[in-house]
């Protein structure tokens, strides 16, 4: 297992990250959405994957008591800053805590980063942006979530 960007999201993550800090169009967001760890896709095969309904008829979302999907709306992004020294763009969500996530329901694999271009649209219209590694066992107690020093993708 490993860190990915999705093949139907290379080249346009910068591009997801912008129509959310700016709202356009309305409603839109980065989801995210964690996957159960005993029933993760290969990454290989994940990575094909073009949907987030399409992802998740080969893998299993959490369903412990306590998670549950968060939104990142415009508000809740950093701007986004072309750092024309280092020849790149770092994009960063803010840490995400999930309370009290009980046991019940399994260990956690996996965090996926999801371009959603509206504020009610099914599975089948949310787009898969990045896979992160996330192991993780839920025991009640709440579970934080942040990326790495560079933020969960850089564009070079």
């Amino acid at each position: 297992m490993a860190d990915f960007t999705f093949n139907v999201a290379k080249g346009r993550v910068v591009e997801f990250y912008r129509q959310v800090k700016a709202d356009t169009p309305t409603g839109a967001a980065l989801v995210v959405v964690v996957l159960a760890a005993a029933s993760i896709e290969a990454d290989a095969a994940m990575n094909d994957r073009t949907t987030l309904a399409d992802v998740l008829s080969a893998s299993s979302e959490a369903s412990n008591a306590g998670y549950a999907r968060k939104a990142l709306v415009g508000a809740d992004l950093a701007a986004l800053v072309v750092d024309n020294t280092n020849d790149r763009v770092d994009l960063d969500i803010p840490d995400l805590t999930y309370a009290n996530v009980q046991a019940a329901g399994g260990d956690w694999g996996k965090i996926l980063i999801c371009f959603r271009p509206g504020s009610v649209v099914p599975d089948a219209q949310i787009i898969p942006v990045t896979a992160h590694d996330f192991p993780m066992s839920p025991d009640g107690a709440n579970i934080i979530v942040q990326t790495d020093a560079i933020g969960f993708y850089r564009a070079t």
